[in-house]
């Protein structure tokens, strides 16, 4: 980190990075902070004119940044590989998979949760962790400087009764990114991994728009979508060995 908090370039530097979910606010900021410090940024969305928009802030942002946009759907996975292969074939490499496809569905009770959501879920949540893991696996192992980075819920540690599809969801995500992280470190042998999986641990995101809707909102906990995007570059700061396997907490441990 340099003197102003903000993560130095050089870690990202020509790094080619792919992010998932990044038409919403979180992945516009994070695609804003990855092209500032140098990567080529490749992001998906399943919405195509919202994937633009962002695409085309960062460009405008970072003149000279390379920030490209894919619609890709990544329930399938043979879509995901694809892409995996389109990004290295295009750019060369793959440096990172950043996680952001995220949602949310809950319940008053327990007893009032629908298993509908945990449909609706399990395929936003699970599902997309799955088919980009699988297809960035190789392309990160590759990498002297592979990141697999899951945006999850402080939630999935402390799940209460209202939110058991979403706090199991996000759970089983972590499991996932886990034994992709354990993957990550055979590979290493004794010399120790050289690509990571991490998990960086929010209660909730906030951003511009939802302070602006509700001005007397305290959102206590919450963390900025900016200063997620600030924790994902930084990632990069840290070697695999410190990074890989770990939950990374942004806002306090439950």
């Amino acid at each position: 980190m340099n003197g102003t908090g903000k993560a130095d370039g050089g870690a990202l530097e020509g790094a080619v990075v792919a992010v998932a979910g990044a038409a919403g606010p979180a992945g516009r900021a994070t695609l804003l902070r990855l092209a500032e410090a140098g990567a080529t940024v490749v992001a998906s969305d399943a919405n195509p004119e919202r994937l633009a928009e962002a695409v085309d802030a960062a460009r405008y942002a970072h003149g000279g940044a390379t920030v490209t946009g894919d619609t890709v759907d990544l329930l399938d996975p043979e879509a995901a590989r694809d892409w995996a292969v389109k990004t290295e074939k295009e750019f060369g490499r793959v440096d990172g998979l950043v996680h952001l496809v995220g949602g949310w569905r809950g319940s008053a009770g327990f007893a009032e949760t629908s298993l509908a959501d945990w449909d609706f879920l399990e395929k936003l949540l699970i599902r997309t962790v799955q088919s980009t893991s699988l297809a960035f696996q190789d392309f990160l192992g590759r990498s002297d400087r592979g990141r697999y980075v899951l945006i999850s819920a402080a939630g999935a540690s402390s799940p209460t009764a209202g939110n058991a599809a979403y706090a199991a969801s996000k759970a089983a995500a972590e499991a996932w990114t886990l034994a992709l992280a354990d993957a990550f470190r055979k590979a290493g042998g004794d010399a120790g991994p050289t690509a990571a999986a991490a998990i960086l641990v929010v209660k909730a995101l906030v951003h511009d728009a939802m302070r602006a809707e509700r001005p007397n909102a305290k959102f206590a906990g919450f963390t900025d979508v900016e200063e997620l995007a600030e924790a994902i570059a930084g990632v990069w700061d840290r070697p695999a060995g410190e990074l890989n396997g770990k939950r990374l907490w942004l806002t306090p441990q439950p």
